[in-house]
């Protein structure tokens, strides 16, 4: 499964966000990789995430692959489109 998602809150997905992020991802099963233009990502890693340095207006690729992947999707999804809870 592959998800395009643009990154809104103003401070893009800087550490409490990334933390949030990571945390989300690593209560599934399915591997999740954030792909940003060039690089990529282990979703459930704090560090990795912080070091696409995503910013706001970005856009972001989910690629979720296992046995929860839609639930992933739809979880995370939503984390972004509530702007990680900031504004």
């Amino acid at each position: 499964m592959e998800l395009n998602l643009q990154i809104k809150n103003k401070a893009g997905l800087h550490a409490r966000p990334a933390a949030i992020f990571a945390q989300k991802c690593s209560t599934f099963k399915s591997n999740i990789t954030i792909i940003k233009e060039n690089k990529q990502a282990n979703g459930k890693s704090l560090i990795n995430l912080m070091g696409l340095s995503v910013k706001q207006g970005d856009t972001i690729t989910l690629k979720i692959d296992g046995p929860d992947a839609a639930e992933a999707g739809a979880a995370l999804k939503k984390i972004v489109d509530d702007k990680f809870g900031e504004e």
